[in-house]
């Protein structure tokens, strides 16, 4: 996960881009309800009027924030035009948990806001549980063939497990959170996964 950053562009992009950096900062500290649209401008260093004519409200801003950082991980996690071996991306699993430790921010913000987002009213609900859905999705796919692959077959169900993985990486990021010097995420997750039978590298 990678923190927002200005890109080179117009000017228009670039206050977007601040935009988003000064939401991001924010929501991840206060919430989704306690920060308005006029926090988040006068954090930009703009006004009211100057951020509407980029969000049209403060729902559109938080999904906006989100689906950054997914297409930023999905960057980080398949590659651009590259496809990898399911070791790779296995090992890819690993490589992202500890680049999480890189941008508090946004691991703040995804354990604030997903914990918000379990009321069926919240303006992010529906996009948590899509984006659950496909989470387990790919990592049953990605579990399940290298598990036929090991040798002998491991008999673990891949639904299961893909379940329990994302369950240990949501946690690990509260704990580290709380107390980032006891919590090594990256290692707890290539102890699990080795407890499995698999084998991402160190």
């Amino acid at each position: 996960m990678s923190e927002p950053t200005p890109r080179r562009g117009s000017k228009g992009e670039r206050t977007r881009a601040r935009i988003l950096e000064s939401a991001t900062e924010l929501f991840s500290r206060s919430g989704f309800h306690a920060v308005s649209l006029r926090d988040i401008a006068a954090h930009a260093g703009l006004t009211h009027a100057g951020l509407l004519h980029h969000f049209p409200g403060k729902e559109s801003l938080l999904i906006e924030v989100l689906s950054h950082r997914d297409q930023v991980d999905g960057e980080l996690m398949h590659g651009r035009d590259v496809e990898l071996s399911p070791e790779e991306l296995l090992d890819r699993i690993a490589d992202q948990v500890a680049r999480n430790m890189g941008a508090p921010g946004l691991v703040a913000l995804y354990v604030k806001i997903s914990g918000e987002a379990a009321d069926p009213g919240h303006p992010a609900h529906d996009y948590f549980v899509k984006r659950y859905r496909k989470l387990r999705r790919q990592a049953a796919w990605l579990l399940g063939i290298l598990f036929a692959r090991s040798t002998p077959p491991l008999p673990h169900d891949p639904g299961a497990v893909a379940q329990q993985l994302i369950a240990l990486i949501d946690g690990l990021q509260t704990q580290w959170l709380l107390d980032p010097d006891q919590v090594d995420m990256r290692a707890a997750v290539i102890t699990f996964l080795r407890q499995l039978g698999l084998d991402p590298k160190p």
